[in-house]
Parts: structure tokens; sequence; C-alpha cells
């Protein structure tokens, strides 16, 4: 299977503050448009339309000059999404992050700790992917706060 990606600008937009962890996570305060993507799989296609549907959401918007921010929420087998040692999307992401750096990727920390006690080793994930407490909170924050949800 191939994926042809274009490459898009990112939409421009300033920080607004958002509690993250116990920290202050940035946020576009311009976005007009603000989706999650819940990743609960690890199913490699799943993850590519995660990928892809976020990239399309920016493109379509930043073609509208509409600013939009998109946070892809990984929890369970879909933590493997942004595992350094397991992903099947790590090109796809590397490339997400390259062309649209204010895209947040967030893993349950719980299942973090999960799979680093079952494996007996920590768990190392790509470069722009960080930790969240859970997962399902995460969700349910961004949703209570506005955003619209997608799940591939």
């Amino acid at each position: 299977m191939s994926v042809t990606l274009v490459l898009i600008d990112a939409c421009a937009a300033s920080p607004k503050e958002s509690r993250v962890q116990g920290a202050v996570q940035a946020v576009p305060k311009t976005a007009v448009h603000r989706v999650v993507v819940q990743v609960n799989s690890d199913d490699p296609v799943i993850m590519k339309h995660a990928i892809t549907n976020s990239l399309n959401l920016l493109k379509a918007y930043g073609d509208r000059n509409e600013a939009a921010a998109v946070e892809i929420v990984a929890y369970g087998a879909g933590v493997n999404m942004f595992r350094e040692d397991t992903s099947p999307v790590k090109d796809l992401l590397r490339f997400l992050h390259a062309t649209h750096p204010d895209v947040v990727f967030s893993a349950c920390g719980n299942t973090i700790a999960i799979m680093e006690r079952n494996e007996g080793h920590p768990l190392s994930l790509v470069d722009g992917a960080r930790s969240v407490p859970f997962g399902v909170v995460r969700l349910v924050e961004l949703q209570e706060a506005g955003w619209s949800y997608l799940r591939p």
C-alpha cells in the first residue's frame, strides 16, 4: 500500500494556555476549528487514517484561511502508534510533525505504565509525542472544551 502526501503550510495561530498533566500546553487561540482524533487500535490502517485525516483537515482549513488545531490521542493498543520501537507509522508521524509542529501527539500515561511494567523496560516515544495521565480523560476534557471528536 502506498500513501501519497501533499506538503501543506501550517495554519498560523497564537498560543493560549490549557492545562495538561499539570503543565501548560500551547493551544492555538485563534483556531476556528479544533479537532481531537482518537486512536485506540494497533491497526496500522487506522493509524494512517488518523494521520491523513489530520493532514486533510489542516489542508482544507488552511486553503480557506481558517486556523485549525489538531490533537491525536492514543490509548490502549493505540499507544503503539507513538512508540519509537513499534510504531508502524513512524515515517508518517515524522512528516506530520515536521510540516505541522503544532499538531499534538498525546499518549496515555496509564497505558504506557502498564506496557513498561509488562515489558520490564521504559518506553521511548517518537519525536513530538508526550504523555498525558489518561488518554480517555484527555478526550473528554477536549470535547468538554468544545473540540470536535473524530475516530478513524
